[in-house]
């Protein structure tokens, strides 16, 4: 095929949910053997503009061309068509079949299916590319990385050399970023036409050939990545000039305010989720947790906030004259009522973090509905916060009034981050807490959390960019497989050193 033309071409194309312009006459070039970052902040419209070009939604407007014929694309198996195909962010994986069985799920083919013959095509993807996939492992038994390489199997076994991937590195290790970047460019040199939506900028500068950048729904420009770097392409996302640098100041006084000694956590299922952990937190420190996903942190978390059962091990919650407060075995409620103030924000937002089918103002009365005089609540201070909220932390809503639900990922995130770090804590969990948000919202909520730091409280932050960890905490545990495997220094720690720590117990770095 003629490298020359572009494998996709969209003119003029825009998409519109109610009152909302998601993309507002977007044109986009997109070449075989070549990887292009899309960046954007959130709400840009960036994952809208890659879901139409995959058929998840339909453009009200413009045209998209496949090498230079406009084609119409109105469902995900007519991009499969065409050629396309996209690995999102959440896989879509049937947890109790084997690699193959889900590579191979929803294809229609002759007679009955060879699976012997799936296998050997899926072996010979793998050969070519530098997967590391076995046919027969069940996707339960897998690692994020393993089930992110079978959904990238899964594409081009049905055909797509057209391959679009959001978020790809979100909960890698160094290492299997690596790894994966390793076959992205095999991928490239294939002749495959890549796009890549990610917030992480030094990955944008290290993997990516082009970057395209969305502001507000519009096509703002198209650069060489050589030609750029992380400020201009920050300056372009956000449309003005950002400092790019998070401050770590030193802890003050920084005196032990949670000890965690023995800590021992099963599933449901009676799966051990924490073994024997025990570390301690000082009021106005963070301390980072480190760990890939689903080795323990969200439980970690759950555990000191009192929403996870213990099997051993102690909590305490030390007060500033040294008196201890175990807290194993008190509910949210009753670690409250002991005047210890947890605030937590957990990885699941909607599941855990606020109600969908509220809007704004009621999401932040759910921290306050008690403060009520008799029967009824106080609304004015909820909606008090929910307007500094959004002024401060910029969320994109039409009003006070919209559900939760309508709002996009990283809005949602930025509501549930502003609420809990005003209701004043002295220990702040805080899990995920920048998960999907752009740069810019990113370093809002860094500045809130070192401001948090600063007035003495005690902060757990549990995030996915080691970068971001190295830079913001100031001591780093390191979680593998519910054991702690280190704890380290944050302003002396090797990145590639705590990324082997994460994936196979050791001493400390």
């Amino acid at each position: 095929m003629n490298r020359d033309i572009p494998a996709v071409q969209m003119r003029d194309i825009r998409k519109e949910f109610g009152s909302v312009v998601a993309n507002d006459g977007v044109n986009l070039d997109i070449y075989r053997g070549e990887i292009l970052s899309l960046l954007g902040e959130n709400g840009s419209g960036k994952t809208t503009l890659m879901n139409m070009l995959s058929g998840i939604y339909y453009p009200d407007g413009g045209q998209i061309y496949i090498d230079g014929e406009p084609v119409t694309i109105g469902s995900p198996k007519e991009a499969f068509d065409h050629g396309i195909g996209m690995i999102h962010q959440h896989f879509k994986l049937v947890d109790v079949f084997t690699a193959a069985e889900n590579i191979v799920l929803g294809l229609k083919e002759e007679g009955r299916l060879d699976m012997k013959k799936a296998a050997a095509k899926i072996n010979s993807i793998c050969q070519t590319y530098g997967f590391d996939v076995d046919p027969n492992q069940k996707v339960y038994n897998m690692s994020v990385s393993q089930k992110q390489t079978v959904e990238i199997v899964k594409v081009l076994y049905r055909g797509a050399d057209i391959l679009i991937l959001d978020e790809p590195t979100a909960v890698l290790t160094p290492q299997e970023t690596e790894k994966l970047f390793k076959v992205m460019r095999n991928m490239k040199y294939d002749g495959k036409a890549i796009v890549i939506i990610t917030h992480k900028l030094r990955e944008v500068e290290e993997i990516s050939d082009k970057v395209a950048v969305l502001r507000k729904g519009r096509f703002i420009g198209q650069l060489l990545t050589k030609d750029t770097n992380a400020q201009e392409m920050t300056n372009m996302m956000i449309g003005h000039e950002v400092t790019l640098n998070i401050e770590r100041p030193e802890p003050v006084d920084p005196r032990p305010r949670v000890r965690v000694e023995g800590l021992t956590v099963r599933s449901a299922e009676g799966v051990v989720k924490l073994d024997d952990v025990s570390f301690y937190v000082c009021q106005g420190e963070i301390l980072g947790i480190a760990g890939i996903s689903g080795c323990g942190q969200k439980e970690l978390l759950e555990a000191i906030a009192g929403l996870q059962p213990i099997e051993k091990g102690t909590i305490e919650y030390i007060e500033d004259d040294g008196t201890r407060e175990n807290l194993v075995g008190k509910d949210p409620l009753e670690i409250a009522a002991k005047g210890v103030s947890l605030s937590f924000v957990p990885e699941d937002r909607l599941g855990m973090g606020l109600v969908g089918s509220m809007d704004l103002t009621d999401n932040m009365m759910l921290r306050s509905f008690r403060n009520g005089k008799g029967v009824f609540t106080d609304r004015k201070t909820p909606r008090k916060l929910a307007e500094k909220v959004v002024e401060e932390l910029e969320v994109s809503t039409a009003g006070l009034n919209t559900p939760v639900r309508k709002l996009s990922g990283g809005n949602v995130q930025k509501v549930l981050v502003g609420r809990e770090i005003a209701s004043s804590p002295t220990v702040l969990l805080s899990a995920y807490a920048v998960r999907g948000l752009d740069i810019n919202s990113s370093y809002t909520i860094y500045d809130l959390i070192n401001k948090q730091k600063e007035n003495g409280v005690a902060v757990v932050y549990v995030g996915e960019d080691l970068d971001v960890l190295l830079e913001l905490c100031d001591r780093i545990l390191v979680l593998c497989d519910g054991k702690v495997s280190g704890i380290v220094d944050g302003r002396k720690a090797d990145k590639n050193a705590i990324g082997m720590m994460m994936t196979r117990l050791g001493g400390d770095a």
